[in-house]
């Protein structure tokens, strides 16, 4: 089954996402996007306290893009946390935040694809941060993110089984 977890920040949608897989599961590969921005020590300890909050067998991916891994997936569950740092990446490697709106596009429909093309019966879960209920930003890399982030949404939820919002650590199925 393939699912879509959607919330925001701190609204426990990782750990949502986490739960869904069985206790008994020996096979589970967790792709980490996030990577630490030298000198961010917060953002390294948020890192951090992902890592050490999952089973030790899980295989963490943390050095591959998420659309290769897919592309080729391993066997057993997969969980990709979180689309948004995945995002963030790619306009970084795209030098695409002084770009048009739509420059990562073709990366997002690559990452689409992938989760379109797994093989039937394959358990993944996919987290991405909702941030399209608040105010319009301020500054346009925000309004970029946004945008960028909202679409992809949007794509993934057409082809995933499930998406869940979670609010307050209590989650909600959309579809």
């Amino acid at each position: 089954m393939r699912t879509l977890i959607l919330g925001g920040a701190r609204s426990g949608k990782s750990s949502h996402a986490e739960g869904l897989v069985p206790a008994d599961a020996t096979r589970v590969s967790y792709i980490a996007t996030a990577r630490p921005w030298p000198g961010d020590n917060d953002f390294s300890e948020r890192i951090r306290e992902h890592t050490v909050r999952r089973p030790e067998h899980w295989n963490t991916i943390d050095d591959v893009d998420a659309v290769e891994v897919l592309a080729d997936p391993p066997p057993g569950w997969i969980i990709v946390d979180d689309l948004g740092t995945w995002l963030t990446h790619t306009i970084d490697s795209a030098e695409a935040w002084d770009r048009p709106r739509g420059t990562v596009a073709p990366r997002c429909r690559a990452l689409v694809s992938a989760v379109t093309r797994l093989p039937a019966g394959t358990d993944l879960v996919l987290v991405s941060p909702e941030v399209g209920m608040g105010v319009i930003p301020e500054h346009r890399s925000a309004r970029l993110f946004r945008d960028e982030i909202g679409r992809l949404n949007a794509d993934l939820a057409q082809v995933c089984d499930r998406t869940v919002l979670v609010v307050a650590g209590l989650p909600l199925v959309l579809g």
